[in-house]
C-alpha cells in the first residue's frame, strides 16, 4: 500500500494528501519489521538447544536450491535497510547530505521491499503452502509493479513532448488547463521542469523542484499566495520563489506571458529571489475560463 502511494498520486491528484505521511509509513514499516524480528527469535528458534542468533544464521545453507534457500538473510539484509531508512528518516540527515544523496540513499527502499518480498516467497510461502496467501503476494507484487509502470509511461511521454517554441519562449498550455487554485508541471528542453500556477486572477511560474526534497510542486496547491509542496508542506511565495520567514529556503521564478489562451513561458530561469510579478489574466479569458 505505501508503494503505491507515489505512482497513484501521479495518476490522480486526490492521492495526493497521502504523500504528506508517506515517511511515517515507512517508519512504521520498520517498527513492524523489529516486532516480526524479535518475535523470530523469541518463537521460531525457542526450543533450539543453540542460541536463537546461531540457529537464525545457520537454519538454511542450501544456496543452490530454492527450498532450503536461506531466505532468512534475505529478511535480515531488509531489515537493515530499514533500520537506516528509519534512522536517516529526520531532516537533519536531509540537510547535512544533501537533497540529491538522501533522496539516493532512500532509494533503497525498493530493493528493501524486494527483500520482503522474496524472503516471503521462499520461506511462508513455501512452508505454509498457502494458495490463497500465494495468489495475494502475486496479485499485489503485479498490481504495484503495474502501476509504477504506467506512470512511469506517463512522465517519459511528458517529458518527451516538444513543445513549440518562438522567440527563446516555450509555448507551455493552454489557460483552460490550470485550475484555480492548481498548477501544472511543463518540461523544458533540457529536461527541468517548470511549475506554472493559477491564483485567482494571476498567472505566475517556479521551480518545479521543492528545496526540501525535490518535491514536485507542480503537483501541490495555492494556498495565501504560497505553492505547498504536496511532500512535506513546505512553502513558496509564487512571485520570488521564497519561503515566508522564518524560512529560508528559495527557488527559481521565471517569466511567463498570455496569448490568446496560451501560456508562453521564458525557460531561463531567474535568479534566487528574484521577484517576478504574477501576470493579470484578462476579466475576457476569466470568464470562458471559469465556464
Amino acid at each position: 500500500i505505501i508503494l503505491r502511494i507515489g505512482p497513484l498520486a501521479r495518476l490522480d491528484r486526490r492521492f495526493l494528501s497521502l504523500l504528506y505521511n508517506r515517511r511515517h509509513f515507512g517508519v512504521m514499516t520498520c517498527a513492524i519489521a523489529a516486532l516480526h524480528f524479535k518475535a523470530v527469535l523469541d518463537w521460531y528458534f525457542a526450543f533450539s538447544p543453540l542460541s536463537p542468533w546461531v540457529a537464525l544464521l545457520s537454519a538454511d545453507h542450501q544456496w543452490s536450491h530454492i527450498q532450503g534457500f536461506p531466505f532468512i538473510y534475505l529478511g535480515l539484509l531488509a531489515f537493515m535497510i530499514l533500520l537506516v531508512l528509519a534512522a536517516t528518516s529526520h531532516d537533519f540527515w536531509l540537510a547535512f547530505l544533501g537533497p540529491a544523496s538522501w533522496k539516493a540513499l532512500h532509494m533503497s527502499l525498493y530493493a528493501a521491499y524486494g527483500l520482503i518480498l522474496a524472503h516471503i516467497a521462499l520461506g511462508a510461502l513455501q512452508d505454509k503452502q498457502n494458495l490463497a496467501l500465494s495468489a495475494l503476494v502475486v496479485t499485489w507484487a503485479t498490481l504495484l509493479a503495474g502501476l509504477h509502470l504506467i506512470a512511469g509511461l506517463k512522465e517519459w511521454r511528458q517529458d518527451r513532448k516538444p513543445a513549440p517554441q518562438r522567440d527563446g519562449w516555450i509555448e507551455a498550455t493552454s489557460l483552460h488547463a490550470l485550475k484555480d487554485g492548481c498548477g501544472v508541471a511543463v518540461t523544458l528542453p533540457d529536461g527541468e521542469r517548470v511549475a506554472i500556477f493559477r491564483d485567482g486572477h494571476y498567472l505566475a511560474a517556479v521551480s518545479n523542484l521543492c528545496a526540501h526534497q525535490n518535491g514536485p510542486l507542480g503537483e501541490g496547491r495555492v494556498m495565501d499566495g504560497c505553492v505547498v509542496c504536496p511532500w512535506h508542506g513546505y512553502q513558496y511565495r509564487l512571485k520570488d520563489g521564497c519561503a515566508p520567514a522564518p524560512y529560508t529556503e528559495r527557488i527559481a521564478t521565471y517569466s511567463i506571458a498570455l496569448r490568446e489562451e496560451m501560456i508562453w513561458l521564458d525557460p531561463r530561469a531567474k535568479a534566487l529571489g528574484t521577484v517576478v510579478e504574477p501576470i493579470l489574466i484578462p476579466e475576457t479569458l476569466l470568464s470562458t475560463c471559469d465556464a
